[in-house]
C-alpha cells in the first residue's frame, strides 16, 4: 500500500500525487488538553489523524501533519482551560494557521482540501480560515475546493443506540467519555488506562459561561461524563460509521483522483 501520510513521502513522490487529477489532501486537527487520568493529552490529535487516515485510503487522499494545537478548552465542551496539561492556541492564531497551511496546498496544486476537525472548539476558526483560504484562491483563479467537517457528526443514531444502550445523553458531555474512550481503546489501546477511569454522574452544565473560570463547575477528573462502559468493539463500531459516512460525503461532493492500484 502507497503511503498516504505526507510527511513520510519525498518531495517527487509528493509532487507526483499532487499533479493527479482529483488530488485530495486532508488535514487532521486536533488539541493538546486534558482528557482525564485515563487517557493522554493528545487524544483529539491522535483520533482525527487515525481516522483520516483511514478515510485517506477509501478515498485515494493523503493525510497532512495533524495540527496538534487547538482553540481554548471550555468548561461546557471540554472542561475549561484553566486545566492542567490543556495548552491551546488563540482564535486569531489558529484562523492564521489554517489559511496559511491551506493556501500552500492550494498553490501546490491540489484539487480539494478537507479539513477534518477532533476538537469542539476548533470549528469556527478553522471556518474562517478556511473561507478565507478558498474565496483568495478563486479571486486568482484557482478551482479548488475544499471541506471542513468534525467527524462526530457523522455518528448515526443506529450506532448511538448500539454504543449507549441505556441512552446517549448528549454531545456536549462526551469529552473524555465512552466515545472518545471507545476510539482510543481501538486506534490506541497501549495509551489508555481503564482502571484509572473515574465513575461519576455526567456534569450539569449552564447554559452560560463565567470569568474567570471556576474549576468546581465540572468534574475534578475533567472529563464531563465516565468512561465506564467504554469498549473497542464500540470504537469499531463508532469507526465505521463515521470512515464510512465521510468518505460516501466526500465521494458526492469532490471530484476525487483514482485509487492508486495498491489500494484498490
Amino acid at each position: 500500500m502507497p503511503a498516504i501520510f505526507l510527511e513520510d513521502l519525498d518531495a517527487e513522490t509528493f509532487a507526483a500525487r499532487v499533479a493527479q487529477e482529483g488530488s485530495t489532501v486532508i488535514i487532521p486537527t486536533g488539541a493538546t488538553e486534558q482528557h482525564g487520568p485515563h487517557m493522554p493529552l493528545g487524544v483529539d490529535a491522535m483520533l482525527s489523524r487515525a481516522i483520516a487516515g483511514q478515510i485517506a485510503e477509501k478515498i485515494g487522499a493523503l493525510v497532512a501533519p495533524v495540527f496538534s494545537y487547538g482553540y481554548k478548552s471550555q468548561p461546557r465542551s471540554g472542561g475549561g482551560n484553566h486545566r492542567i496539561g490543556t495548552t491551546s492556541l488563540g482564535a486569531a492564531a489558529l484562523t492564521g494557521m489554517v489559511d496559511d497551511v491551506v493556501s500552500s496546498f492550494i498553490v501546490q496544486g491540489f484539487t480539494n482540501v478537507v479539513v477534518l476537525n477532533g476538537h469542539f472548539e476548533n470549528y469556527q476558526f478553522i471556518y474562517e480560515g478556511l473561507d478565507n483560504a478558498v474565496a483568495r484562491s478563486r479571486r486568482d483563479g484557482s478551482g479548488s475546493r475544499a471541506v471542513l467537517l468534525s467527524y462526530w457528526d457523522f455518528v448515526n443514531e443506529d450506532t448511538l443506540q448500539k454504543v449507549f444502550p441505556d441512552g446517549f445523553l448528549g454531545w456536549d458531555i462526551e469529552h473524555g467519555g465512552v466515545l472518545e474512550t471507545s476510539l482510543m481503546l481501538l486506534l490506541h489501546p497501549e495509551k489508555v488506562d481503564m482502571s484509572r477511569v473515574v465513575d461519576h454522574p455526567p456534569a450539569k452544565l449552564t447554559p452560560y459561561d463565567i470569568f474567570p473560570e471556576d474549576p468546581a463547575r465540572t468534574p475534578a477528573s475533567g472529563c464531563l461524563s465516565s468512561a465506564v462502559g467504554a469498549s473497542a468493539e464500540k470504537g469499531r463500531l463508532l469507526l465505521d460509521a463515521v470512515t464510512t459516512a465521510v468518505s460516501e460525503s466526500l465521494q458526492a461532493e469532490l471530484i476525487l483522483g483514482s485509487l492508486p492500484a495498491e489500494v484498490k
